[in-house]
């Protein structure tokens, strides 16, 4: 009992330390006495539990830190230190202990109590043991599981220890807890104690796994030692074989091992004895892979070990390889190369040459893409750079002129102010009289001493600072009763930043006043007392000019970058839907499956023989290659063609390598190269293929003329020479073009003339000058002789010996100028002796790579020189189709059909362009052609004199001969003036007679039909322009044309032509009424009206439709104009056609 009293009174140490500021406390265990039981009890678990040897070995401290931070544990009672004399209510303090003074029982060892106690800092991390890592993280759960026995334990420590301080009165009950609170300690040291002994259970287990995992790791690496070491005597053996045999053989390297595949290293060999590098100390290998093209290598070879003097090194084959090519050297200039053979071995099981040209084909790809997307940031960059620098010398030129226009502001106002008053005695004046600007001020104004004085009513049409703003003050002034005379007033708003006032008196407002007081023609003038110093509101002036003239710009700017950025899309959709008609233009024959050919991607072709020379054979086949028959695999194996599904075409399909910028076939009746084949008349299939990495090489074409638009044009061969040559420019090819230097040519359309070179021939010096016209460069040749100081182009007596002349001085400079071109384009009978000059002077001598092509304009006119050309010329063409036929039967042409095209001519979008028009009021496009065509005919009425009047418009632009049905114009003018249409002619006459009858004519109509009618008999350039767009229909009854633009223009700007059937107008006109499935096979849909015959009959019928249409069925005739101005009649489609001829000449 006494001891038990004892114990109910010790204290509890550990519960009895107070941890006031949240200082980080250090626990140490330790051995010692403790006069309290319940604290021997905590120590005796200390000591018993395994946390603190093995908190070592799993990587913890074998420290304890404390946390005074009790905020995520359970709070306990901590008594507080107090007073000696002071107590809480009803608490008595006790005496001392009589055990703390109590000597030691005989026989029994006794502990002296000490609790030391650290600060320590929280940031210090735990040390770690990294030998044992996995024995760290399996004990970690464990380790988990006595921390928290522990912490139980010292909360139930702490329980005790304050349910002691706050009982201790109760000595009875005292006891009872003490004994049933040791049972509970007792209990978790039994605790502690079986988790120490699981501890140390897996502590053994893992110690032994950890043994026998060492174990087979140093059994596993003594098996592999020896594997390689047998490995190493069986490699030895096999390389002294090796070596053997090849010393045996008489060869010079051997290679292990000896069947090579991608992706491994191999070990080459070479016996350097028996090689020419055999005194040297140095060897090398220098080597690629894939016949020399693929991943180059230098290594150094080192002597090897197994006898001889074989020297080795070893090489990776990447997986890319077919074959190992290399040589040996001494790293300067002796080689063994194999007797010049170079080495070479095989791989096996890798990529194919072909798969290999794919590969280097796709990096290629890869790296023009990162190239042109370099390309594109740098464009961008110097685009952006240019435009800030643009936009700069813009700012200082309107800084400039903001500055000219205030000094010229300035100067006027001065002289203004000199004028200006305050007031004029018995006419006008001010109050107040002392105002500024934005001030409300009457002014009174005495009617009856001026012009107004009978005048119902005044107004006031003022401004301020000489008008600075136009009419900017006008009110009604009223009546004033106050002063003797008529005096009248108004309120006035001062405008902001006045200097004078500027106004009139009038009878009425503005646009209704018959009446003024003018001041006698010097307007009135009122200073304004109170404004802004001179020298700030100037500095204002020349800011607010500077600032609206930026405004200005900038819109006018955004304004021409918007139309520039439509014309370039509506040109590019357009390449595009030509391009789609030109691949389908032929679908009854042949397409293709993607209608665009790809690179890289499979093609299938389908033809129908039906329509061809292999109609009812019992096989096709398809023979193709690429890049105009010259790629490198060459032409493919013949493939048999199979049935389609549509039961008309046969098919077959075909891989379209990388590199490929043109697909190229014809068909067969068999497999071998006998047989009938289909190949175009010639000409042969040849497709674009997109997006391939290789591009077409450019060709040379030298256009030879006496005729060029716009600075030497008389006909449509003017307009074709230019146009032709800029769209096959626009192709990427290269085109040059050589004209007579004429005294009369059109100068101011020449950029950059200058002088070229000089050279001598016929006996005259020929100087040479250089320019560009329309973007094309253009070599002007001018004799000495005078030949064309004429002040004309055709008309002399001698025309043929001057053109003459200039045909073979052409030849000459080309050959002089050491010019290679593919071809030489010459054209009608003006420079047909070019054909004939170069193949019998100068295909021989310097100009052997051209070939001649040759154009037929018009048949009329020299026909003996175009006949002898077209014996020459290797390709010859005419202006349309339709033409072709018509002239086929000509003794001149029958001879040379195998040779001769219809290629239709097209007209220059940009100078015919209704968007971009300069001529018209109202710019326009097929999205707003009803708008754009209906502003251009009330102008066009008022500029000839018309009535203005919603009726349907006839134009007719033409030359007056009799090539052009002027019998048929002028019947269809009057039937056009019968049906209620208004008539506009444009053209002249060359002969007087027809151009009298004509001025007979005009005379007639203005008189009886001046409102409907007007025939102008000239030429006239802006007219022209005004009758495309503002008319409904063109007339053009040509007896023959032999391909005609007028009917083209006159659809570019969406009126519809109504034509004869013959040449280029059949092939460019198709009637609403009879053509739709001729249409199609173009397609295309119909556009016009067109009739058969040279009588009125015929004219009549075509006219009288399309009247009717106008008037019955204006929706649909707005579609048809819509329709029109879509359909592409420029040198796109043309320009194709050209350069396939070209590519077939040189063939």
């Amino acid at each position: 009992m006494e001891s038990s009293s004892i114990q109910a009174h010790t204290p509890v140490c550990c519960a009895r330390i107070a941890l006031k500021n949240k200082t980080h406390v250090m626990f140490k265990p330790f051995i010692g006495f403790h006069p309290s039981r319940t604290t021997n009890l905590v120590s005796q678990f200390m000591q018993s539990c395994s946390w603190y040897k093995y908190s070592v070995i799993a990587g913890f401290s074998n420290q304890i830190i404390a946390s005074s931070d009790f905020s995520r544990r359970r709070r306990y009672k901590v008594s507080t230190p107090r007073a000696n004399d002071s107590a809480p209510k009803g608490f008595k303090p006790k005496p001392n202990n009589p055990r703390k003074d109590q000597k030691p029982v005989e026989g029994k060892e006794v502990l002296t109590p000490s609790i030391s106690t650290e600060v320590v800092n929280p940031t210090i991390k735990e040390s770690q043991i990294d030998q044992v890592p996995e024995f760290s993280q399996r004990t970690e759960n464990v380790n988990i599981d006595v921390l928290e026995a522990i912490s139980t334990s010292d909360n139930k420590v702490e329980t005790l220890s304050s349910e002691n301080d706050d009982d201790s009165d109760e000595s009875d009950d005292d006891d009872d807890n003490d004994v049933e609170e040791a049972s509970r300690i007792l209990k978790l040291e039994m605790e502690a104690n079986l988790l120490k002994q699981k501890v140390e259970e897996q502590e053994k287990l893992l110690k032994q796994k950890i043994e026998e995992e060492e174990k087979l790791r140093k059994q596993k690496l003594e098996e592999e030692r020896l594997k390689k070491e047998t490995e190493a005597k069986l490699r030895l053996q096999e390389l002294k074989s090796l070596a053997t045999e090849t010393l045996v053989k008489g060869e010079k390297i051997f290679y292990y091992p000896n069947i090579v595949t991608p992706d491994q290293d191999i070990e080459i060999f070479l016996n350097r004895t028996v090689s020419s590098l055999y005194e040297e100390s140095e060897i090398l290998i220098m080597g690629a892979f894939n016949d020399w093209r693929y991943k180059s290598f230098k290594v150094k070879l080192e002597k090897t070990n197994f006898g001889m003097d074989w020297w080795s090194c070893k090489i990776h084959v990447p997986k890319e390889a077919y074959t190992i090519n290399f040589v040996f050297f001494n790293g300067k200039d002796v080689y063994e190369n194999n007797d010049r053979k170079d080495f070479c071995i095989n791989v096996e099981g890798g990529m194919d040459v072909y798969e290999f040209e794919e590969l280097l084909l796709e990096e290629k790809r890869r790296e023009l893409e990162r190239i042109a997307k370099e390309e594109y940031e740098k464009e961008k960059q110097a685009e952006e750079q240019r435009r800030i620098d643009a936009e700069k010398a813009a700012s200082e030129a309107d800084r400039l002129q903001a500055k000219n226009e205030a000094e010229r502001r300035k100067g006027i106002l001065e002289e203004q102010l000199k004028k200006a008053v305050r007031f004029d005695d018995g006419v006008w004046y001010i109050e107040p009289s002392e105002f500024k600007g934005e001030d409300l001020v009457r002014l009174y104004y005495n009617k009856g001493a001026g012009p107004l004085a009978n005048a119902k009513d005044v107004w006031i049409h003022g401004g301020y600072n000489n008008w600075r703003d136009g009419l900017s003050i006008v009110e009604k002034l009223e009546k004033f009763e106050g002063n003797v005379g008529d005096w009248w007033y108004a309120d006035v708003i001062v405008p902001h930043r006045s200097l004078v006032l500027d106004w009139v008196f009038a009878d009425g407002p503005p646009q209704h006043a018959t009446m003024y007081d003018n001041n006698n023609r010097k307007d009135f003038h009122a200073i304004v007392p109170i404004s802004i110093p001179e020298a700030l509101f100037w500095a204002e002036e020349e800011h607010e000019i500077y600032n609206k003239l930026q405004t200005e710009r900038r819109i006018r700017e955004e304004e021409i970058r918007a139309k520039a950025e439509k014309t370039a899309r509506m040109k590019a959709e357009t390449k595009e839907r030509t391009m789609k008609t030109f691949l389908l233009s032929q679908k009854n024959i042949v397409y293709t499956d993607p209608l665009e050919v790809q690179a890289g991607g499979l093609v299938t072709v389908l033809y129908s023989p039906a329509n061809t020379v292999l109609n009812g054979k019992p096989e096709v086949w398809f023979r193709c290659s690429f890049n105009r028959w010259t790629h490198r695999m060459g032409p493919l194996p013949p493939q048999k063609m199979l049935p389609a599904d549509n039961g008309t075409h046969v098919k077959t399909s075909v891989k379209v390598p990388l590199d490929a910028y043109v697909m190229d076939f014809v068909f067969s009746e068999k497999e071998t190269d006998d047989g009938v084949f289909y190949n175009k008349n010639g000409m042969d299939y040849h497709l674009p293929v997109s997006g391939g990495i290789a591009k077409e090489p450019p060709m040379h074409i030298v256009h030879i003329s006496v005729e060029m638009a716009p600075i030497a044009k008389v006909g449509g061969l003017g307009d074709v020479v230019t146009s032709l040559s800029r769209a096959v420019q626009d192709l990427n090819h290269n085109v040059d073009i050589i004209l007579p230097k004429y005294d009369c040519l059109n100068l101011s359309n020449v950029k950059d003339l200058g002088f070229h070179k000089s050279y001598s021939w016929g006996g005259t010096e020929i100087k040479v000058w250089f320019g560009k016209v329309e973007g094309l460069s253009v070599y002007f040749l001018e004799p000495q002789n005078g030949l064309f100081w004429k002040g004309c182009i055709y008309g002399c007596n001698n025309d043929g010996e001057r053109f003459g002349f200039f045909c073979h001085a052409a030849l000459e400079f080309l050959l002089q100028s050491e010019f290679h071109p593919d071809v030489i384009h010459c054209h009608d009978w003006s420079s047909a002796p070019v054909a004939w000059l170069f193949k019998d002077n100068y295909k021989s001598y310097g100009l052997s790579k051209a070939r001649i092509v040759f154009t037929i304009h018009n048949l009329e006119f020299g026909a003996p020189l175009i006949g002898k050309a077209m014996q020459y010329a290797d390709k010859a063409t005419t202006v349309s189709p339709t033409y072709s036929r018509e002239v086929a039967g000509n003794p001149i042409i029958a001879p040379h059909l195998y040779k001769f095209h219809g290629i239709l001519n097209g007209i220059d979008p940009d100078i015919w362009d209704p968007f971009n028009d300069k001529y018209l009021p109202v710019s326009y496009t097929s999205e707003n052609v009803v708008e754009g065509k209906k502003a251009a005919k009330e102008a066009l009425q008022q500029r000839v004199g018309l009535k203005r009047a919603d009726l349907p418009l006839i134009g007719i632009i033409t030359r007056l001969t009799h090539q052009k049905g002027i019998h048929l114009i002028k019947h269809a003018i009057w039937r056009a003036l019968d049906r209620g249409s208004q008539v506009v002619l444009l053209g002249s006459a060359p002969d007087p007679r027809i151009q009298n009858d004509f001025v007979n004519l005009a005379n007639q109509l203005h008189s009886t039909h001046h409102d409907r009618a007007r025939l102008c008999l000239t030429y006239d350039e802006p007219l022209s322009h005004l009758i495309y767009a503002g008319a409904d229909f063109i007339l053009v009854p040509s007896i023959f044309e032999p391909c005609g633009l007028t009917q083209l223009t006159a659809m570019r700007y969406g009126s519809i032509p109504i034509v004869r059937k013959t040449g280029g107008l059949y092939d460019t006109v198709f009637d609403v009424d009879h053509d739709k499935e001729r249409a199609q096979s173009q397609g295309l849909v119909p556009n016009g009206f067109n009739f058969e015959g040279a009588d009125a009959a015929g004219v009549d019928y075509a006219v009288n439709r399309a009247i009717s249409a106008w008037y019955e069925s204006r929706d649909w005739f707005n579609s048809l104009c819509k329709t029109v101005m879509e359909q592409d009649w420029s040198w796109n489609r043309p320009a194709l056609d050209y350069l396939e001829l070209y590519h077939a000449a040189r063939k």
